[in-house]
């Protein structure tokens, strides 16, 4: 916890920050101790934070902040609400599911801006909420970032295995659109990485757990794709050869923290990474056209070969005229 505050508007801010920091609560001596002040002092900073809307309660002798009812507050200057819109907007470009909580932040953050700013947030707003929503997703995230929020564990099932409890470490989007969780799986024993997309179902536990004091996160934020790596090894190694033109342009960056490159005979070069979904790859690997081949795996050269098939049949029928 934090040192002695200055004045009460800093000492209530520290209060309301030391309750949300610890989900089992925090006794009031302790939260005197922190602040440099007695109890009693500590017992009117808390009735005046319920009175301000903090929706502080107590019980067993330690207190709490209610989090199904708390509303964080933030002040950005002008510059910080065009970024974080920027950011939310970038994100939902790949969204073809309304997301509530977006939607929901994009009109709050609407009436902070001013004038032609506001009025197109609240376009994009309106075309948004035109979008179809999948309530199961909405809920299972709800859970999933509870959990992380809340450090319990939440039992989810995925794919086509049973259920596994989850430690949650982080949420992460991908560049393609794509959801996912990084977190501890007790039942394979390892940090894994799960696309929420695939988690049919998300059960909030009474179980408890701690981050690990070292943990490398940067695997995960290595990738092009947006996700990297999961700690098991239970990855896909990729293989894509590109045409000679375009070699010198794959080879001036690092797209993937796990790349090999290996220059042809031809002056063709080879992609090699390991990912945990090739599916993440799909968007990227189509937009290099026929400058780029899959050598492996088959599953991803089937899916590829099979969508150019429907490409040539959709080309070689001729064009209906246009109805007048």
């Amino acid at each position: 916890m934090a040192g002695r505050v200055v004045n009460r508007s800093e000492r209530l801010a520290q209060i309301e920050r030391i309750l949300l920091r610890n989900n089992q609560g925090v006794r009031v001596v302790e939260i005197a101790k922190a602040c440099g002040v007695d109890r009693r002092t500590i017992y009117r900073d808390l009735a005046t934070l319920e009175q301000s809307g903090v929706p502080v309660s107590q019980q067993d002798g330690r207190v709490f902040i209610n989090r199904e009812y708390y509303l964080a507050s933030m002040r950005l200057n002008f510059n910080e609400a065009i970024a974080l819109f920027l950011a939310v907007r970038m994100f939902s470009r790949q969204a073809d599911q309304q997301n509530p909580h977006l939607l929901a932040a994009l009109a709050k953050l609407e009436t902070t801006l001013p004038g032609s700013v506001g009025s197109h947030i609240n376009y994009l707003v309106e075309a948004m909420r035109g979008l179809p929503i999948d309530r199961n997703f909405v809920q299972i995230l709800e859970t999933i970032t509870r959990g992380w929020v809340e450090r319990r564990k939440v039992r989810v099932w995925a794919g086509s295995s049973g259920p596994a409890d989850f430690s949650v470490y982080f949420l992460e989007p991908a560049a393609t659109g794509g959801l996912y969780v990084v977190g501890y799986d007790d039942v394979e024993a390892c940090v894994r990485t799960l696309r929420v997309e695939a988690i049919r179902r998300a059960k909030l536990l009474d179980v408890g757990y701690e981050l690990p004091r070292v943990f490398d996160r940067r695997p995960y934020f290595a990738s092009a794709w947006g996700i990297g790596n999961c700690e098991n090894n239970q990855t896909v190694q990729v293989t894509l050869a590109f045409a000679a033109d375009v070699t010198p342009l794959i080879k001036e960056r690092t797209w993937h923290s796990s790349q090999r490159l290996e220059t042809l005979a031809d002056k063709r070069c080879t992609l090699t990474v390991h990912v945990s979904d090739w599916h993440d790859l799909l968007p990227w690997i189509r937009s290099w056209g026929a400058q780029v081949e899959v050598l492996e795996p088959q599953e991803l050269r089937d899916e590829l070969t099979a969508e150019a098939t429907r490409i040539i049949k959709r080309y070689s029928v001729s064009p209906r005229p246009a109805r007048v």
